[in-house]
């Protein structure tokens, strides 16, 4: 882990370098493009202002799209910023296979293509992504210990990308490893406030003895927690993300406990840096893993991306 960072790092460095030395030889601007699977998100939106100030301070120009959880009209603002002639591609993907044949008219057209967050099929040439099964065993090892190793819970499932897919393989493995604690229930939220919030009260409708829930975002978790709030029962609630709104729902107490946070800035930042080094000639590693924090109650203050 240690030796891909340190190559990542120095990819990253040599690109910089080169970027600073050949910005004024070039004819235009470099063109980087930006798919992401949403922007109606805190975590998606400090991703692209992350982006927007590297961008800026080499020199070149970002086309930023929202696919709104759409994979064809990724797909279609893919091929638009292909026309436009970007030489960059950046991919959050919405549906890691379905965004395929996007990333191979990219690479056929001779662009660098990176994804962050969510690796995607087709010839990337790097993904840049948080240990994501890490931070699911993390969040619901925190969670059977929250309850002393007993009882119901439920998890609160996304969409279809590989990032979600391993935060419940890694919650499903931590639970697994407590003898007294029984998963009763995976339901999918979406990802979203008032989906996660509608489904959450139909879970404890049908589960009267629920004691904790894993949700895979933060902002399911929001929703979550309003339905367990409203309930009135004492349920616990872990996440993923570390969103500003969830680290201050957990410094005020109450059923939301823990948060495993991502770092989102680091992801663009470095992610950018490899599709430069690629750029320029440089060889870079095929995946680079971002670690990921426990945030709960203890240092929640002190907290953010």
């Amino acid at each position: 882990m240690m030796g891909s960072l340190l190559k990542a790092a120095s990819a990253t460095t040599f690109a910089l370098a080169c970027m600073g030395g050949a910005a004024v030889a070039q004819d235009a601007p470099l063109k980087i493009g930006m798919t992401f699977q949403e922007m109606n998100n805190p975590y998606f939106v400090s991703m692209q202002k992350a982006l927007d100030d590297a961008a800026k301070s080499i020199g070149a120009t970002v086309v930023v799209t929202d696919a709104r959880h759409d994979v064809s009209k990724q797909i279609s603002d893919v091929e638009d910023m292909i026309q436009q002639g970007i030489k960059i591609l950046i991919v959050n993907p919405t549906d890691s296979v379905g965004i395929g044949q996007a990333v191979q008219a990219a690479d056929d057209a001779g662009i660098v293509v990176v994804a962050v967050d969510a690796n995607a099929s087709g010839p990337v040439d790097s993904f840049v992504g948080s240990k994501n099964r890490d931070a699911g065993y993390q969040s619901c090892k925190y969670l059977a210990q929250a309850l002393g190793g007993q009882g119901e819970v439920a998890i609160l499932d996304g969409i279809p990308v590989v990032p979600i897919l391993q935060r419940v393989e890694g919650c499903k493995a931590a639970l697994g490893e407590a003898s007294g604690i029984k998963l009763v229930d995976v339901q999918n939220g979406k990802q979203e406030r008032d989906t996660a919030l509608s489904v959450t009260e139909n879970m404890i409708q049908a589960h009267p003895n629920l004691k904790g829930i894993f949700s895979v975002n933060d902002g399911g978790a929001m929703g979550v927690m309003s339905a367990i709030d409203a309930s009135g029962k004492d349920i616990k609630l872990t996440s993923v993300d570390g969103a500003p709104e969830a680290v201050n729902a957990i410094k005020g107490g109450g059923s939301f406990i823990e948060t495993t946070a991502q770092f989102p800035r680091d992801q663009i930042r470095i992610g950018l840096g490899m599709a430069l080094a690629k750029f320029w000639g440089a060889n870079v590693p095929k995946e680079v893993p971002i670690d990921v924090k426990v945030v709960d109650k203890k240092n929640a203050a002190g907290f953010s991306w």
